[in-house]
């Protein structure tokens, strides 16, 4: 459309940030490509939430069947190594067909690292390349912790490609990557130990809920070393040993640095044209998604919004830069309540106004219920299920947690309760399949 430059629209990342909303700038005859440096859909197509969940899914199996033992009589046992293949069969093959379908739609994939040349041009390999806007979606990347011999240890990326299940291994960090992964693993078999940065797990969600969590990790064997002060790490024949505390030394067989994630914003060439970011927060950008230079973007895990560093967050950016890339719109962007789940066992979910937020404050009631004895519950002999709902002065859900085995699927049924902010009306008017999880949730407000 703008025939000045080579595109009208390039994006550096295929993910979530960038596709779900060029696609349909596309099908509007926007001219796109996608700077891609590694594999097309970005970390949550290929190395994330996808194959995170495919893991999983035997963990569930697992649990649910340690739950009603004798009524399925037996024990189960996981085969990591047939786990990891069948991951592979769903993932491996993704980023080949999502560049399928971006090509087939008109879009150029260009493979590479980009570097800005100035404020239109990319520089890809030596190759320069234009474009009227330009959308930085490059991500997170994983942070390694700043101790001698940080190189021995592992990161997500490798847990998820973990062939073999190490008979014992040290997690550093207590985040919801570490958390899961150490559910998976001790599942799994492994003898996991946690070694923790502080006193606290989980930070930004409700802390009673996240002690139960923490308490059934333990009662499942994980171990938990508070305020750590993880020093180096070392070989030991095959073996590796992380020093830590007071000249203390645990020997494990795999080390997983889950200390966070990092926005990927180093060697650009940011500086150069005056794109101005923070190391932690990520690029900084206004109520447009517009960085410190006009016809420069940013979008999803690497843009500081604020907002949680998810894919649905990274979806919602891309899609309103196709609203105001196209003209549809010259609104701001207005978040809406964005759910955020640990899958952990049992989970955690969260949306909204926080309970801590709520009860720190006159403008919120919080209602608080033990679901362990509802019929659903019974049925599947929950051993933990409580869930709290914030309501505002008008009795309507503002914000909702919940920690059960199916927190998430509770919280994805009342989204449309907390951003279209129902009236009384307007929830009895959505009726439920029963028996449900779903049902169980609305039921209460």
């Amino acid at each position: 459309m703008n025939k000045k430059y080579d595109y009208d629209v390039i994006y550096i990342g295929s993910g979530h940030a960038a596709f779900d909303g060029a696609k349909n700038l596309c099908k509007q005859g926007f001219k796109i490509a996608f700077v891609e440096a590694n594999a097309v859909g970005g970390t949550c197509t290929n190395w994330g939430c996808n194959a995170k969940i495919t893991l999983d899914l035997p963990i569930i199996l697992s649990k649910t069947q340690q739950r009603i033992n004798g009524i399925v009589e037996g024990e189960t046992s996981i085969n990591w190594h047939n786990n990891m293949q069948h991951k592979h069969e769903l993932i491996d093959n993704l980023k080949v067909n999502r560049e399928e379908t971006m090509k087939s739609l008109g879009m150029d994939v260009i493979h590479g690292f980009a570097k800005f040349y100035d404020t239109h041009t990319l520089d890809i390999g030596g190759e320069h390349v234009t474009s009227d806007k330009i959308v930085i979606t490059t991500g997170l990347i994983p942070h390694k912790i700043d101790i001698n011999n940080t190189d021995l240890s592992h990161d997500s990326k490798d847990f998820l490609n973990l062939d073999k299940m190490p008979k014992s291994m040290a997690i550093i960090g207590t985040g919801y990557i570490a958390m899961e992964f150490a559910s998976m693993a001790n599942e799994a078999g492994c003898d996991v130990t946690m070694l923790m940065h502080s006193d606290k797990v989980l930070r930004s969600f409700y802390q009673p809920y996240v002690s139960e969590v923490v308490n059934e990790m333990k009662k499942s064997g994980i171990k938990f070393i508070q305020n750590s002060n993880v020093s180096a790490f070392n070989r030991d024949g095959n073996n590796y040993v992380v020093n830590y505390g007071d000249n203390q030394k645990l020997n494990v067989e795999w080390i997983l640095d889950a200390s966070g994630r990092v926005p990927m914003v180093h060697n650009m060439g940011l500086e150069k044209v005056g794109v101005k970011y923070d190391d932690k927060k990520g690029i900084i950008v206004n109520n447009y998604l517009q960085t410190s230079v006009d016809n420069i973007y940013a979008s999803g895990d690497v843009a500081a919004t604020g907002q949680p560093k998810l894919t649905p967050t990274a979806t919602f950016e891309s899609q309103y830069l196709y609203h105001l890339f196209s003209g549809e719109t010259e609104k701001p962007i207005n978040f809406p309540a964005i759910p955020s789940v640990v899958f952990t066992s049992p989970r955690i979910s969260q949306m909204g106004v926080s309970v801590d937020e709520a009860e720190k404050s006159d403008a919120y009631t919080v209602e608080k219920h033990d679901m362990t004895n509802s019929w659903f519950r019974q049925v599947t002999k929950a051993k933990i299920a409580e869930n709290s709902y914030v309501f505002n002065k008008e009795h309507r859900l503002v914000g909702f947690t919940e920690i059960s085995d199916d927190a998430d699927n509770a919280i994805d049924t009342l989204v449309p309760a907390v951003n279209m902010h129902m009236n009384k009306e307007e929830i009895e008017r959505n009726v439920h399949l029963f028996p449900s999880i779903g049902h169980e949730a609305w039921k209460n407000l």
